[in-house]
């Protein structure tokens, strides 16, 4: 018990470090992980006393109606484990056949599993950190250097500093707009275009300033780690098991009717399910295009504020060869713009390097006529930085191309010039009916990652709990 509250302590009083990472960007300020922003799981809430810290129980919150959660991913997840140890009646309807969302294993190409989605624990000061300590994961800081494709060769550092997209007073500009402001010309392109590609968007559209503003709160950490299993499991196997027989897979959602007390939800298979409250959890895009039906229409306040939040192409693409010939970490690819080590963390004698694909790179390489034309096109970089010895030790290739997965459309949520407070808009339940969660929704700066996704379904079941007592 004493471990526990001096575990919440330590994440009340954690302060955030500005530092520039290798996977993701971090842009931070000394932050309080707020209770405002965040409240915490009853678990352990539960196993503080009174005096020993003094912060609201919501552990007894109940409901006596029926909830359904719209997506089965890490917030759907997160909000279904809640719903059932407060013993709510709920189900949860997946569009796909599996679980996961943005989270995804692929066995059988490697000596170890594949993470096709989510890989990074970004931070560990977060739920997703506490999930897998709790269930003895193992994950490993992932440190590794990087060295740059510059001007037709590989160098360990550029001539110019290109972390110039942190700090205070920037402007709502893109980041391309702001590199070549700041004199960084053409052959830092794709320089520009990995730093984006970090955050989820092509740098012709990615803001300095908004990316910067809604990572002030981040209190997840500095440092990223990878995971001896896939992140997909690590997810999977502490949140599904407990609430797979209220899971309907193959139930993808096509309306949404709330116009009365009793919200009739119907599938494409014309399936009807009727709840009193419905979770929505599905990514930003499938809002953004007009999947799902809302009768009567969501407010014209909430459906601007969905499209000012971007979400862009992006791909992974898994590349074994038969030695290890490249470095751990290559950035600035006209194709590719970041190249991975894909075995850091791994127990394996295998060599898999990763492309990281996103914004503009991953769009021209999604429109290309098969997966082996995608893999070509980057064994033919690789070939170029490595002379050759790309196709020369090449044995197999896996593309996953999010951009085409029908149930998701698109990588993760980024903030694009003028956004504004379009994430908190979109976040907003509607006539205490319907609730919004998912990593796009997330308004503590943990947009963009698993562990977001998961505060956000937490977070909306107590304030739909806290709706109705």
């Amino acid at each position: 018990m004493l471990a526990a509250c001096a575990n919440l302590l330590y994440l009340l009083s954690f302060t955030s470090v500005s530092l520039n990472m290798k996977r993701r960007t971090f842009i931070k300020r000394t932050s309080l992980f707020s209770l405002g922003g965040l409240l915490f799981p009853s678990s352990i809430l539960a196993s503080c006393k009174d005096d020993e810290l003094k912060i609201e129980d919501l552990s007894n919150l109940t409901y006596s109606g029926k909830v359904v959660i719209i997506g089965a991913g890490a917030a759907g997840l997160y909000a279904a484990n809640e719903l059932k140890k407060r013993k709510v009646a709920f189900e949860v309807l997946e569009a796909s056949d599996t679980v996961g969302g943005r989270l995804a294993v692929k066995e059988g190409f490697a000596a170890y599993p594949i993470d096709l989605g989510a890989q990074w624990l970004h931070g560990n000061n977060n739920l997703a950190a506490s999930i897998a300590r709790t269930n003895k994961n193992v994950f490993v800081e992932d440190d590794t250097e990087a060295v740059y494709w510059f001007n037709g060769k590989l160098v360990n550092q550029l001539p110019k500093n290109t972390s110039i997209f942190e700090g205070e007073n920037l402007p709502d500009v893109s980041f391309l707009t702001y590199a070549n402001q700041q004199g960084l010309g053409n052959e830092y392109k794709y320089v520009i275009e990995q730093i984006a590609g970090d955050y989820g968007a092509a740098a012709n559209l990615l803001s300095v300033y908004y990316t910067n503003v809604e990572e002030e709160n981040w209190s997840s950490g500095d440092k990223n780690y990878k995971f001896a299993q896939t992140y997909f499991e690590v997810i999977n196997e502490a949140l599904y098991p407990s609430i797979a027989n209220h899971v309907r897979l193959k139930a993808a959602v096509k309306e949404i009717d709330y116009s009365s007390t009793a919200i009739k939800i119907t599938t494409t298979s014309n399936q009807v399910f009727m709840a009193d409250k419905v979770i929505i959890t599905v990514p930003i895009s499938i809002l953004k295009l007009n999947e799902i039906k809302f009768t009567p229409e969501l407010p014209k306040q909430k459906q601007d504020a969905v499209a000012k939040i971007g979400m862009g192409f992006g791909m992974k693409v898994f590349l074994k060869f038969n030695q290890k010939f490249y470095h751990d970490n290559i950035y600035g690819g006209s194709t590719c713009a970041a190249y991975v080590n894909d075995i850091i963390g791994k127990t394996t004698s295998e060599h898999v390097l990763m492309a990281f694909i996103m914004g503009e790179q991953a769009e021209k390489l999604s429109a290309l006529t098969s997966n082996q034309a995608i893999i070509n096109a980057l064994l033919e970089e690789l070939d170029l930085m490595y002379n050759g010895k790309a196709t020369l030790n090449y044995v197999d290739g896996l593309v996953k191309d999010w951009s085409k997965e029908p149930y998701i459309k698109g990588a993760y949520s980024y903030s694009t010039v003028g956004i504004g407070n379009a994430r908190s808009l979109a976040a907003q339940s509607i006539n205490n009916q319907l609730y919004f969660a998912g990593e796009a929704m997330n308004l503590n700066g943990h947009h963009q990652t698993v562990q977001g996704a998961l505060e956000t379904g937490y977070q909306q079941v107590i304030q739909l709990l806290k709706d109705v007592n």
